[in-house]
């Protein structure tokens, strides 16, 4: 059933299961029940699924029988591989999903895990999306995300006011578009976060006053998100993560591993790589994907910690 043109209020209530409920899916599902929809909600930590519980949302010790009888599936799990092995197979979601049902994998995964995922979901009359997010924690808790989705434009408008409890829902094309539209923002956002923290670490050697610097570029061509959050969390050494560095380099390897497959030379994406390797390999891929300045301040011989 359509409801695109929904509001909020007037949107179709529905069953959904929501697989995996770490820093984003966690606010999404209580989202999703503060709006009238029965969730179950699985995850591999069952302890994550407790606070849910007073928000309305159903625990379940499976991601089948979170699937099962759902109208939608929503997926935020760490990764293709994982991805794959709890929704493939003859004993995965997919195969407990009801037809004419809707899988949405908001999870970031290569572009061919995405296609792949789409066919095996068609094979059993299944609606597919592959529908990354982008806005961290605070905008998964405020339902500020700006989502990419790719598959086929009816499903899209099908879940359309569904996705909108989120953020914002944009359809960009075919299955495995929404995962390019995210390695584009991911490539966007590692590259920011390495000059971002460079331009603090001139200033800082010059003798300038890196707030002050950072105030003065605000709200001119220079200016970002990045610029205003990042910048201060850099400044403040305030690394707790909100989008762990771990997963930055997971992006930045998947969209490593798609230029070379579009056979494309993109030279800053690939140093930025470099650089989150480098803050992995020192211990530091638990800390905020903005703790890459330390890495920075690593190679300069400037004061860590």
């Amino acid at each position: 059933m359509t409801d695109s043109h929904a509001s909020p209020s007037e949107q179709t209530l529905r069953t959904v299961g929501v697989l995996g409920t770490g820093i984003m899916g966690a606010p999404m599902a209580s989202r999703l029940a503060a709006a009238g929809h029965r969730v179950r909600a699985w995850n591999r930590t069952p302890d994550k699924l407790i606070p849910l519980q007073q928000a309305g949302v159903e625990a379940v010790s499976s991601a089948t029988a979170a699937a099962r009888g759902a109208d939608v599936v929503i997926v935020m799990l760490s990764a293709g591989p994982v991805c794959d092995e709890i929704l493939l197979g003859d004993d995965g979601v997919i195969a407990a999903m009801s037809p004419d049902s809707i899988l949405v994998v908001m999870s970031s995964i290569p572009v061919d895990t995405a296609r792949h995922q789409a066919t095996i979901a068609a094979r059993h009359g299944i609606g597919y999306l592959d529908a990354p997010v982008s806005g961290g924690e605070r905008g998964a808790i405020d339902g500020t995300l700006a989502i990419m989705a790719g598959g086929e434009a009816a499903v899209f408008d099908s879940c359309q006011t569904l996705l909108q409890n989120f953020g914002r829902p944009t359809h960009v094309g075919p299955a495995g578009s929404g995962q390019l539209a995210k390695l584009a923002n991911q490539m966007i956002v590692a590259n920011t976060i390495a000059t971002v923290a460079e331009a603090l670490l001139l200033a800082e050697r010059g003798g300038a006053d890196p707030a002050q610097v950072r105030m003065a570029l605000m709200g001119g061509f220079a200016d970002s998100t990045i610029l205003k959050m990042h910048g201060q969390r850099m400044l403040e050494e305030d690394f707790a993560p909100g989008g762990a560095a771990k997963w930055q380099y997971k992006d930045t390897q998947t969209a490593i591993a798609e230029m070379n497959r579009l056979g494309l030379d993109l030279p800053v994406s690939r140093q930025a790589d470099a650089l989150f390797g480098d803050m992995l390999s020192h211990g530091d891929g638990e800390l905020d994907h903005s703790g890459l300045i330390r890495e920075l301040r690593r190679r300069n011989g400037m004061p860590v910690d």
